[in-house]
């Protein structure tokens, strides 16, 4: 997706609870991990690998994802907790470089470096719908039974609430729910 699409899509691409559309953006194929042994040294090759998604290749940019960004963050310290810091000095290149063709192209965040309302502009229901819809009947009949039994109990107020959600999404959802708990809708 580029920065021109993101911008123009009717749903934030970066909210964890939305998927993009295969058919406007197919999966592209970038390799294949092969796992053929298991460590000999566990913290050797697993602890010590230390992966952070706060280190990158130069000139990959981070998204404004705020699972990813909150990530960045965390995970260089939750591992020099566990293993302490790293010396990866001397390297064979003599280090990082400051090379402008290597920096990280600006990012244009727009309104997003401001408070952030995730609700604001937000469409919470037209994918969840669009997911009921493709599923078999079985599969939405399990789901809505999965549901009502775990709304056992929850009260009614709260109850036709998220019916109410469900409805939004797709109007025999909502109704299939309704249903199953008890609860008259119409």
């Amino acid at each position: 997706m580029s920065e021109a699409d993101a911008e123009t899509t009717s749903y934030n691409p970066f909210d964890l609870t939305k998927v993009w559309p295969h058919k406007d953006f197919p999966l592209i194929d970038i390799g294949v991990m092969e796992l053929n042994r298991n460590p000999e040294n566990y913290f050797a090759e697993v602890e010590q690998a230390a992966f952070t998604p706060a280190n990158v290749v130069p000139g990959i940019g981070h998204s404004p994802d705020k699972m990813l960004q909150m990530r960045i963050l965390s995970y260089g310290d939750a591992q020099r907790y566990r293993i302490g810091a790293i010396n990866y000095q001397p390297n064979s290149i003599d280090g990082p470089v400051d090379d402008v063709a290597h920096n990280e192209p600006p990012l244009n965040i727009g309104d997003v470096a401001d408070r952030y309302n995730h609700r604001d502009g937000n469409d919470d229901f037209t994918q969840a719908g669009d997911l009921f819809r493709i599923m078999p009947k079985d599969e939405q009949t399990r789901l809505m039974d999965t549901i009502a039994g775990a709304m056992t109990g929850v009260p009614e107020d709260i109850q036709r609430r998220q019916i109410g959600y469900f409805s939004e999404a797709d109007p025999a959802y909502g109704a299939g729910v309704a249903e199953r708990v008890g609860v008259n809708v119409a």
